[in-house]
């Protein structure tokens, strides 16, 4: 038995993660035991996973290993599925089911966000969700093996249907996911000589009055452009009323005969933090500047509702770069309660956002100065090259082989409709079965 104070810290997305990172750096080795709970042994770098949808990049340059490069952290395969702060302790269950209690000295609550679903008809049933690898690698080969299904179908409308794509949701994923995807299936087209007549149709759909409504104007009018130049339908101000498995049907009426809905509507905190009793601001747990929900207990990323020191009156925005951010000073603060250093409080200013839109297409306004083309994508590509913790010469070989060699056009069949039903996204994790819903943040910026 240690006796070591005990630093547990629930989920390793953004905040998670750095946070680890940072106190095995801050730390002496008998400072602490670090322990880390979470459904996976790895950091979903969500930024990057459009990519792995549009058959860019290889589904392992997502995910950074824990064991590699959290040395010193005991890594605990399961999700908190209750905390009882007055015991000290965190309920946690492991992927077949069995519940065990950990006692904590020192708590870290990063248990990220989870898919926001609404109350449409069928979307939970039948559209495709965008949160996790298991996701991506569905999207792909489902999008692949539907206009197989139609190069062999005899019938004109089940042809047509099955070469249409629907997104809902023009934020930052949204729109990654529509552009790299929309790329991916042209260059399968070109392969399928029997669908001449019926090329790939992409439709983006938003109840806003600009694609990436949250990020700055001035990146919309250029992310327009560059996905209506390819092809692609944009119908803003417009939301999705009902879906069937073969059909689509908007607010203005319209009706998409279509197999393929992609939701990417948004996010919402994970249903752990409701079961605290303790003050939330839009679902996400109040904190003070230094990240603290109570004695002993911070939060951060998605989890947490930070005052915006920067912005008077308001809290974080659920990105990864605040995530990331609100991480390492978490780490600082709870090295300071165990004697190592002094608090901090949380201050960040935005320095902007990057949106890769495939191919030679980007848009990005480093430090407010907006960027679109080449320049952009040099800036996009930098950047995440810079942030991701693990894998960079890999990921920077799959992006120069892609460039000489082109997109693979090969599906796999490996995940089954059933392995990431929307239907299961709020489910406890052990009903889920750890599709692994909780990682943080949209990491959609500089």
């Amino acid at each position: 038995m240690s006796t070591r104070p005990r630093v547990l810290v629930i989920g390793t997305g953004f905040a998670g993660f750095h946070c680890l990172r940072k106190l095995e750096r801050k730390l002496p080795p008998d400072a602490a035991e670090l322990v880390a709970v979470n459904p996976s042994d790895y950091m979903l770098y969500i930024p990057l996973l459009p990519e792995v949808a549009g058959g860019v990049l290889d589904p392992r340059r997502v995910a950074v290993p824990l064991r590699n490069t959290l040395k010193r952290t005991k890594i605990v395969l399961g999700a908190a599925t209750d905390i009882a702060l007055d015991q000290k302790c965190v309920q946690v269950t492991d992927v077949e089911g069995r519940s065990r209690t950990m006692s904590y000295d020192r708590l870290l609550i990063t248990s990220g966000s989870v898919t926001r679903l609404l109350s449409i008809p069928g979307v939970a049933q039948y559209a495709k969700g965008f949160r996790t690898v298991a996701e991506a690698i569905h999207l792909r080969d489902h999008a692949l093996r539907q206009l197989e299904l139609a190069d062999q179908a005899d019938d004109p409308e089940e042809r047509r249907a099955r070469c249409t794509f629907v997104v809902v949701g023009a934020g930052y994923t949204g729109t990654e996911v529509l552009a790299q995807t929309q790329l991916l299936t042209q260059d399968a087209w070109r392969h399928l000589p029997g669908l001449r007549d019926v090329p790939p149709r992409w439709i983006l759909v938003d109840v806003a009055p600009r694609v990436l409504p949250g990020l700055d104007p001035r990146l919309s009018g250029p992310t327009q452009k560059v996905l209506e130049r390819r092809g692609a339908e944009v119908r803003l101000e417009t939301s999705l009323e009902s879906m069937t498995p073969t059909c689509a049907r908007l607010s203005d009426g319209t009706e998409i005969q279509t197999r393929t809905v992609v939701w990417c509507v948004g996010v919402r905190p994970d249903p752990l933090v409701s079961t605290l009793n303790m003050p939330v601001t839009n679902g996400r747990l109040n904190t003070g500047t230094q990240l603290k929900v109570c004695e002993n207990v911070w939060a951060a990323g998605d989890a947490a509702a930070v005052p915006d020191l920067v912005r008077p009156g308001e809290i974080t925005a659920m990105t990864a770069q605040h995530a990331e951010r609100q991480g390492r000073t978490a780490a600082i603060n709870i090295a300071a309660s165990l004697g190592h250093g002094t608090v901090h409080e949380y201050r960040h200013k935005d320095l902007g956002f990057v949106v890769d839109l495939g191919g030679w297409q980007a848009v990005a306004n480093p430090l407010g100065v907006p960027l679109t083309s080449l320049p952009a994508k040099a800036v996009t590509r930098g950047y995440h090259l810079m942030d991701l913790p693990y894998g960079r010469f890999r990921t920077a070989a799959n992006w120069l082989t892609e460039l000489g060699a082109g997109r693979q056009i090969t599906h796999f069949g490996v995940v089954p409709d059933m392995g990431v039903s929307l239907a299961e996204a709020d489910m406890p994790p052990n009903a889920a079965g750890f599709a692994d819903t909780r990682t943080t943040g949209q990491a959609d910026e500089v």
